[in-house]
């Protein structure tokens, strides 16, 4: 006679064993009676390692192991001021202002420099002309037009030298500039003496690189007040109607050359090249992202523009306040004293807050510049290798990386140098 079955147990018997080769189900996977019992993964799917180094693989729908593991995202590492890679317009406004308050002396102290001596003559000048406006034009009627125009000449010429004298000495100062911010990249500040230490050697290509750019500006300008010159003297009026479309033009290619060339005392400083070299190799760089620059550029200078007129409103207010309410009643001498003040008070303000300026726009050039070698050479990579490393840590960051040349790979040209490791 047959035995009953026990409690728990199904009449038909005990459940078959699983499949050769499958898992033994537990917890969770137990089968259910009545239901589809799970014994493990579907055919096909390869069984969990013993011991995976990565921990407990990840499960699928069934039960079984995923057959591979999926990779993770890991951020680039982040040193200094900006991202080892390709930067955001975003990221070149953050980098730029984080340059200036970490490397304060650095930056601030060259930018006041480039910006000292047009201050001081424009406060000398408006103090001068307030303190001799009556002199100064009675003496000037009373010369004659040989006299006059003797005084018109030397008075442009030394505009124009002035305008030289201050163009080549911010190119130097922007050139140095570039090594606070090639530094922060890495986390490494910059005193004033050390940046002018590193860059020094490289201040003669830099005077030549102005002077080539001036050069070039001269022509151009040059150029086309001769060309307005023949056309208004051979057509008359319709020539001043050909030149303002060839004025247009000549504006937009001086735009474009500008962009072209922006990068070039960048790589004059960190890679040292010459100045031929370095306007060749801001030539290539911006090549393909020309349009990208100039963006950046533009509003930058908006920017820059916007917030300088707006620092500068309450200055230009100073003399109305002064007149109207301190002292409504005042004779000629307060009237000059306010003048000569208000003179000297804009000259310092706009001096300090050109100098913030000139350092913003300074540090927008040279992460361009950075950015534009992680993309085209790799230097996100190279720099990536010399953190590591912890060596060259008084130097300047990007130089001695080879170049990327298309088709064949890295290069090692003996004006770019080598990589870090010596290859």
């Amino acid at each position: 006679m047959q035995q009953p079955h026990q409690s728990g147990e199904p009449p038909w018997g005990p459940p078959p064993g699983p499949p050769r080769g499958s898992q033994q189900p537990t917890g969770s996977q137990q089968p259910q009676w009545g239901g589809q019992p799970v014994w493990g993964p579907p055919p096909g799917v390869p069984p969990a390692p013993q011991q995976s180094p990565w921990g407990t693989p990840p499960y699928n729908a069934y039960g079984g192991p995923l057959p591979y593991r999926q990779p993770l995202y890991v951020a680039p590492p982040k040193p200094g001021i900006i991202p080892l890679r390709p930067l955001m317009f975003g990221e070149i406004l953050d980098g730029s202002f984080q340059t200036i308050r970490r490397n304060a002396k650095a930056m601030l102290g060259a930018s006041l420099l480039a910006q000292s001596l047009a201050a001081v003559l424009t406060a000398v000048a408006t103090a001068l002309s307030a303190n001799s406006t009556g002199s100064l034009e009675t003496w000037l009627q009373g010369l004659r037009p040989q006299e006059l125009a003797a005084v018109g000449l030397g008075f442009g010429g030394g505009i124009l030298l002035f305008s030289v004298l201050t163009l080549f000495i911010s190119a130097v100062l922007q050139g140095a500039m570039v090594v606070p911010v090639a530094r922060s990249v890495l986390n490494r500040s910059t005193g004033f003496r050390q940046m002018w230490t590193l860059a020094r050697s490289r201040a003669g290509a830099l005077l030549r690189l102005a002077g080539l750019l001036f050069v070039a500006w001269l022509l151009a300008v040059l150029l086309f007040g001769a060309l307005a010159a023949l056309l208004i003297s051979s057509v008359g009026r319709v020539g001043v109607l050909v030149l303002i479309p060839v004025g247009l033009a000549c504006i937009a290619l001086t735009i474009w050359i500008y962009i072209k060339v922006m990068v070039a005392p960048a790589a004059v400083v960190i890679e040292e090249l010459g100045a031929m070299d370095g306007l060749r190799r801001s030539w290539e760089l911006t090549r393909g992202n020309w349009w990208r620059v100039l963006g950046i550029t533009l509003v930058v200078g908006i920017m820059v523009g916007v917030i300088a007129q707006v620092v500068m409103i309450p200055v230009s207010l100073l003399s109305t306040f002064f007149t109207g309410v301190i002292s409504p009643h005042g004779g000629p001498d307060q009237a000059l004293l306010a003048a000569v003040a208000l003179g000297v008070a804009t000259a310092v303000i706009s001096a300090l807050v050109g100098a913030v300026g000139y350092a913003f726009q300074t540090s927008v050039m040279a992460l361009l510049y950075l950015d534009l070698r992680m993309r085209k050479d790799g230097l996100d990579i190279a720099l990536l290798r010399l953190l590591e490393s912890g060596a060259d840590v008084d130097g300047v960051p990007g130089r001695g990386v080879a170049v990327y040349t298309a088709g064949r790979g890295y290069g090692q040209p003996p004006a770019y140098g080598a990589w870090p490791d010596g290859r």
